[in-house]
């Protein structure tokens, strides 16, 4: 009777270096690859991606039936330190990340559809999220659907509100990425500034998609709790808002029938709930917002 055979396993480090000096290595390499901006040329070995991703696997037409893809493969999205991470995650199922690259990484590795590498990503982007970062991560995280990276985003946020308002990630940030910062409770901002950070944001906007303020900021600015402003402090903000328009007029006209009404409607209270951040003024004791 024949003995069943045993699998043993040689030294796993020698082998993982042996494969990753063929990381862009042009010997015996047969596809070549032109990356990023800056068109970079990279090379790689078709059988290898192959058989560790189906996106490469699609794209180089090692699939049955596929016809092949013309050399040089042409990738102009994803910078070339990024591509070469993954690179060397497919040959060594290793990688080494940098806080200043990961998200990059992290795009590369959901669009490519390597999920152990976007799980590695994920993870070290909890252990270097930082005000700089915020931001950023969290528009990955609503561009890609990640939603345990965005919710941890917001709380970072919301416990780092005003040096986070002050990154460049925070005006670069989508509309559908500062709605849930907008629409947060926890902001430990107040208001005044909160709406000085949005006109930022609008105007940056405003200047690259080349659009109206206002346009820009029609589907977040509705979050802004004006209402919590001082009269004072509501004046300029309309004054301000007349030669440089950010505000729907109606939506300054609810502020002010606050002011007159001395109340907020069941219907208006939501809006106009206190942030953690928002500082005490003399007419929150008749909107219901008690003093801190």
């Amino acid at each position: 009777m024949e003995t069943p055979g045993l699998v043993v396993h040689g030294l796993a480090e020698p082998f993982s270096t042996a494969l990753r000096s063929l990381v862009n290595n042009p010997q015996f390499s047969d596809v070549r690859f032109v990356v990023g901006q800056e068109r970079q040329e990279v090379f790689a070995h078709q059988c290898l991606l192959a058989c560790r991703c189906n996106f490469f696997q699609r794209l180089l037409g090692t699939e049955p039936g596929s016809s092949g893809v013309p050399r040089p493969v042409v990738l102009s999205t994803v910078p070339a330190e990024a591509f070469l991470a993954v690179l060397e995650f497919l040959y060594t199922n290793s990688v080494k990340l940098h806080r200043h690259s990961v998200l990059e990484v992290l795009t590369a590795a959901v669009e490519y559809g390597l999920e152990e590498l976007r799980e590695l990503c994920l993870e070290f982007v909890e252990k270097v999220l930082d005000v700089e970062l915020a931001c950023e991560a969290l528009q990955v995280a609503v561009t890609f659907g990640l939603g345990p990276l965005q919710e941890r985003c917001i709380a970072f946020i919301e416990a780092h509100s005003q040096e986070a308002l002050r990154t460049r990630g925070f005006l670069e940030l989508s509309a559908a990425a500062l709605l849930p910062l907008l629409q947060s409770d926890k902001l430990c901002v107040d208001e005044a500034e909160l709406v000085r950070a949005a006109r930022s944001w609008a105007r940056v906007g405003a200047a690259v998609l080349e659009r109206p303020m206002a346009e820009v900021a029609a589907p977040v600015v509705r979050e802004l709790r004006l209402a919590l402003l001082a009269p004072a402090e509501l004046s300029a903000l309309e004054e301000q808002n007349r030669w440089e328009p950010l505000i729907p007029v109606e939506q300054i006209v609810e502020a002010w029938r606050c002011h007159a009404l001395r109340r907020v409607t069941p219907a208006q209270g939501a809006p106009y709930r206190r942030r953690s951040g928002t500082l005490p003024r003399e007419h929150h004791r008749f909107l219901g917002l008690p003093f801190k």
